[in-house]
């Protein structure tokens, strides 16, 4: 039997780190964040454009945590959950994703008011756990038991890890909020290490994971390394998962904060440029399609129904006649007309009460990296 990893008790903050190390991977991330900034200056509106790339971040973070949802299967949960054919465990799933874009939101709307905070982390946190798997473990609230990570129903003995006692653990969110606001020597860097401190202490009975990768943008935010938090980081980390958790638990087994944050450094860099790429490449098609929906429809509300497909690439046509703010009459024509000229493409035809399901497949296969329509 393996002797479970436990929480490095007065290793945080890392005492010391090799900085020789670091130093070649500071510049190339710090360039490639700075790259992805630029591009969000150009996204005319990058909460609707790049919403489908936030659907995406929720579903690969939640993937880290054992899900097995596809973004399209949750686009069209969330367009018709009735008509959604699937085990009570996948709809658990797919909750759970909208709940974590939701948790980002709301994120975003309370940091217009009040810093990053343990207030904030608590608050976010409810709202990640609310009405899902979970909600019955204190939403929002600091854990006040002991709790460890390895197989399901395992006991303490045969963890894989074992976080800080609950005992200790306001004391040491205290100690990470103080981190948090600290002026350390490289933003990024420190970034890694609030990471990977949140994710040790582990304060919640559950969603832990998920909040440590909500917390990634939210602190590049506040720093002001990017305009709007919208950094998605769950690509990286969910391709190399078993590298990311060797990272997290070497902190605590070696104290080798170092190669932790070179870890983490270049899956910033990595993902800022694929980002990057997927923004342009969303930008495009945007700016493509603006001048064909206002020629093809003649409407004063084609760009408005172009915005609202770019929020809602998989939906019904009651979704866009409700939700769209255009007229009842003029949202049923703009849909069939974008239907007719093949932007829109029907991918579960109408029978009884379920209704049809529209895609904007363009968009979803960018947002996706592969070739779904």
């Amino acid at each position: 039997m393996t002797t479970p990893i436990v929480y490095h008790v007065g290793g945080f903050p890392p005492p010391a780190l090799d900085w020789e190390k670091l130093i070649p991977h500071l510049g190339p991330a710090s360039a490639a964040v700075a790259r992805y900034d630029g591009m969000l200056a150009a996204v005319p509106n990058p909460r609707v454009l790049l919403s489908p790339m936030t659907t995406q971040e929720a579903v690969l973070s939640s993937k880290i945590e054992g899900t097995q949802a596809t973004m399209g299967e949750v686009l069209e949960f969330e367009a018709d959950e009735s008509g959604t054919v699937a085990s009570s465990a996948r709809r658990e799933d797919f909750r759970e994703i909208l709940n974590y874009r939701r948790a980002m939101a709301v994120a975003e709307e309370m940091l217009a008011d009040l810093p990053l905070s343990l207030r904030l982390v608590r608050a976010v946190h409810a709202e990640l756990m609310r009405g899902v798997r979970g909600a019955d473990k204190a939403p929002g609230e600091f854990r006040r038991i002991s709790n460890w990570i390895g197989a399901p129903g395992c006991p303490i003995e045969e963890a894989r890890f074992v976080p800080i006692d609950a005992g200790a653990l306001t004391d040491a969110m205290t100690v990470w909020e103080a981190y948090l606001h600290g002026d350390e020597a490289d933003r990024l860097v420190q970034l890694a290490i609030l990471h990977a401190e949140f994710e040790a202490l582990h304060p919640f009975l559950d969603g832990n994971g998920r909040l440590g990768r909500i917390l990634i943008p939210l602190f590049l935010w506040q720093r002001g390394l990017i305009r709007r938090p919208m950094f998605y980081m769950s690509a990286y980390l969910e391709k190399n998962r078993e590298a990311y958790y060797e990272g997290l638990a070497s902190v605590s087994s070696t104290g080798d904060w170092t190669e932790w944050c070179r870890f983490f450094l270049t899956g910033v860099r990595e993902q800022a440029e694929a980002n990057l790429e997927k923004a342009q490449t969303i930008l495009a098609l945007y700016e493509e399609l603006k001048p064909r929906v206002a020629e093809l429809t003649r409407s004063q509300y084609a760009i408005h129904a172009l915005d609202w497909i770019f929020q809602r690439p998989i939906f019904t046509r009651a979704d866009f006649v409700a939700g769209a703010g255009v007229p009842e009459s003029t949202a049923k024509r703009l849909v069939a007309q974008l239907r007719d000229a093949g932007i829109l493409e029907e991918i579960r035809h109408g029978t009884g009460r379920r209704p049809a399901l529209l895609a904007f497949g363009r968009l979803f296969n960018i947002a996706e990296g592969k070739e779904f329509f």
